[in-house]
């Protein structure tokens, strides 16, 4: 196979986040053939910016292209599982963000009040097997865009695990921040879930991946989460908040929790804690401690030390850019060099071009998407009965 030609549908955040990635690769690995976005307007205007010379507002037209072998979906959550098997049946690879699927009930449904955890968890699954088995049956490759099992800490963690031959008995993770600015994010019916499921992705997904690798290079096979005991909140939602007159936490969530905490069990025992926050000022923190029983590791993606600032006031610094989500650019601050390679993103894209050309599984696959899911589902199902979820293995 030559070059690769690419298709991303979307053209906000992520899209961009991902047009950047492959900029690296541009030439005779990759092609940015053509975006598809809902007007032709947003369209356009992403083609325009990255150079790329088609542009659709219809996905399935865009995917008839021959010069089109693989669809990135930049798209809302709750797009995610009929894109991926739309794509996979026109015998497209995917590169699908995270997480990738969910439940959505119907639009503007009250869903911890109308639908039970059961169904949803139910359904979540559902979805997460019918992409799975789209991406079997047309032979093609599913790339899960999890950038924090990429990023050059976690890399380096690995190698370290692999050199220390440890057991990894305790991982404590997070990913928090003051609130998504993201109207999608506001509710169930697009998004699938709140902090846990749009930001506990990526530390579940890298605790996870971490326990897969552990089993993998002792045993032969991964190490699987057995059970998740979980627990959410509205904290926004809580009277003297309320009553503040300056919020710099957002507070418009329809009906998705704002924080979330799980406890997985691994089925070898060990442990590993996770915290997805919208209530945590200070720009995002991407953090995760790894406790073996030889060695001990911490994992910094942001903040991080590599560069530490100081401003007496927010104007300093003007209209240069420090971090993500930092709500002020006065005070001491930690603005990464190369925020996108420290996050795991050109490794990322690289990767999946790679085993694709080669007709392997990329490291962050489908497997590790499917899982994600159930996880975190479970954790959903286990804060609304009070007790631990067991995750049954065929």
């Amino acid at each position: 196979m030559g070059k690769l030609g690419i298709g991303i549908i979307g053209s906000r955040f992520a899209a961009d986040l991902h047009a950047h990635a492959f900029s690296k690769l541009l030439g005779e690995k990759v092609e940015i053939v053509a975006v598809c976005s809902k007007t032709k307007e947003s369209a356009g205007a992403f083609a325009r910016k990255f150079k790329i010379p088609h542009f659709y507002t219809d996905p399935q037209q865009m995917m008839e292209r021959t010069d089109i072998h693989v669809i990135d979906l930049c798209v809302t959550t709750n797009l995610h599982h009929a894109f991926a098997i739309q794509a996979a049946r026109a015998g497209k690879h995917v590169i699908c963000e995270k997480p990738l699927t969910g439940f959505f009930g119907e639009e503007g449904a009250r869903i911890g009040e109308t639908v039970s955890r059961q169904v949803m968890f139910e359904k979540a699954l559902e979805n997460a097997a019918a992409v799975a088995e789209a991406v079997k049956q047309n032979r093609v490759k599913f790339c899960y865009a999890e950038n924090f099992v990429y990023a050059p800490p976690v890399t380096k963690l690995k190698n370290l695990m692999k050199a220390c031959q440890g057991t990894v008995l305790d991982i404590r993770a997070e990913e928090s921040h003051s609130g998504s600015h993201a109207v999608y994010s506001r509710q169930w019916s697009t998004s699938g879930g709140g902090s846990l499921l749009r930001m506990g992705a990526h530390p579940v997904g890298a605790v996870l991946h971490l326990k897969h690798y552990e089993g993998l290079m002792k045993y032969g096979r991964p190490i699987r989460a057995r059970s998740v005991l979980g627990d959410v909140g509205q904290l926004t939602k809580l009277e003297p908040f309320q009553k503040e007159t300056k919020k710099w936490i957002v507070d418009s969530w329809v009906d998705v929790e704002d924080w979330s905490a799980a406890l997985i069990t691994f089925e070898d025992g060990s442990k590993a804690t996770i915290h997805a926050t919208d209530v945590s000022l200070g720009g995002v923190k991407n953090l995760m401690s790894v406790y073996m029983s030889n060695a001990a590791v911490q994992v910094n993606i942001n903040p991080n030390t590599s560069l530490v600032v100081y401003s007496p006031e927010n104007s300093v610094f003007g209209s240069e850019y420090i971090t993500e989500k930092v709500e002020t650019k006065a005070g001491w601050q930690f603005p990464s060099p190369d925020e996108d390679w420290m996050r795991g993103y050109p490794q990322e894209v690289e990767d999946f071009i790679q085993a694709i050309h080669e007709d392997r599984e990329p490291i962050s696959g489908i497997d590790l998407a499917c899982e994600v899911v159930e996880v975190i589902y479970g954790a959903y199902l286990s804060a609304e009965a009070g007790k631990r979820i067991d995750l049954v293995r065929k």
